[in-house]
């Protein structure tokens, strides 16, 4: 069984979504009225992590994920959470990582990444350090970027 909770973000309402041990998807969402509270540790802890992140501080520990995907996909997004907080990567680092020789092979996999922010794609930049692509927008992109160059120590 799946619980699903929103959380007001300074970019927007977030979705979470948890099997009742990890968090399978997060993403943005059209505004909603509807809330939920949740009952599960992974869920409380997916929200701490969140409120952590949003107030420009390193989370640190990552909740429980389960990420549904191919096992291309799965170590993409394994790579994408090495990159250290506050940092960023190429795809073309990200393919050299995972053994690919197509950047746009990554790309995509990144693309089609469940959970957004904590597995953060966001810090993936084309080769020449410019902002690209992002299923929430170049917008929240940068902003992503700026609030972890924000981060407090």
């Amino acid at each position: 069984m799946t619980e699903k909770a929103t959380y007001k973000s300074p970019l927007g309402t977030i979705e979470v979504e948890c099997d009742g041990a990890a968090v399978i998807a997060l993403r943005f969402v059209a505004a909603s009225s509807r809330t939920s509270e949740s009952g599960s540790a992974t869920m409380k802890e997916t929200i701490r992590w969140l409120d952590t992140y949003f107030a420009s501080r390193n989370p640190e520990r990552v909740p429980p994920l389960r990420p549904q995907g191919t096992p291309f996909q799965q170590r993409v997004w394994r790579e994408l959470l090495e990159i250290p907080y506050g940092c960023t990567a190429t795809y073309g680092d990200i393919a050299r990582r995972v053994g690919c020789r197509s950047a746009q092979a990554v790309g995509q996999a990144i693309g089609r990444n469940p959970i957004a922010i904590i597995i953060p794609c966001h810090r993936v930049v084309g080769a020449d350090g410019s902002l690209t692509g992002y299923a929430y927008g170049i917008e929240t992109k940068e902003k992503l970027l700026q609030l972890e160059q924000a981060k407090s120590k």
